[in-house]
């Protein structure tokens, strides 16, 4: 069973950084990405790397959001900078399972599995 864990999430000042990190217990060669969800919204793509290697970003992190992976350790890392109060959301990590995938922000059409979750709280 496929399993993924986030953690690094926490509380921020606006301005500040975080580093979200996610263990999966399998190696993917289809997308994989960070997903946000604040209360009462739909949850919306952040930032994809596609089954080539691409990397997507949604436009207000461009610049100030980092995706990466070690793939030794099967662990994906978003590192973000400069944090927004509107950026207050649960993070989660996810991955698909289609071998040609095009690392779309538009999540629905390629995830298959994500994590729990992991709280960032921006605050003034």
């Amino acid at each position: 069973q496929v399993q993924l864990v986030e953690s690094g999430g926490g509380p921020v000042q606006t301005g500040g950084s975080l580093r979200l990190s996610c263990a999966a217990n399998t190696d993917t060669r289809s997308c994989e990405g960070w997903l946000r969800q604040t209360a009462g919204t739909r949850r919306e793509g952040v930032a994809v790397i596609a089954s080539d290697g691409s990397k997507t970003y949604e436009d207000s992190v461009k610049g100030r959001f980092t995706f990466s992976k070690d793939g030794r350790e099967n662990t994906l890392y978003l590192q973000m900078n400069n944090l927004k109060l509107e950026e207050n959301a649960t993070y989660y990590c996810a991955i698909g399972v289609e071998l040609e995938c095009s690392g779309s922000l538009s999540w629905e059409k390629w995830v298959y599995y994500w994590g729990q979750g992991t709280q960032v709280t921006v605050s003034s």
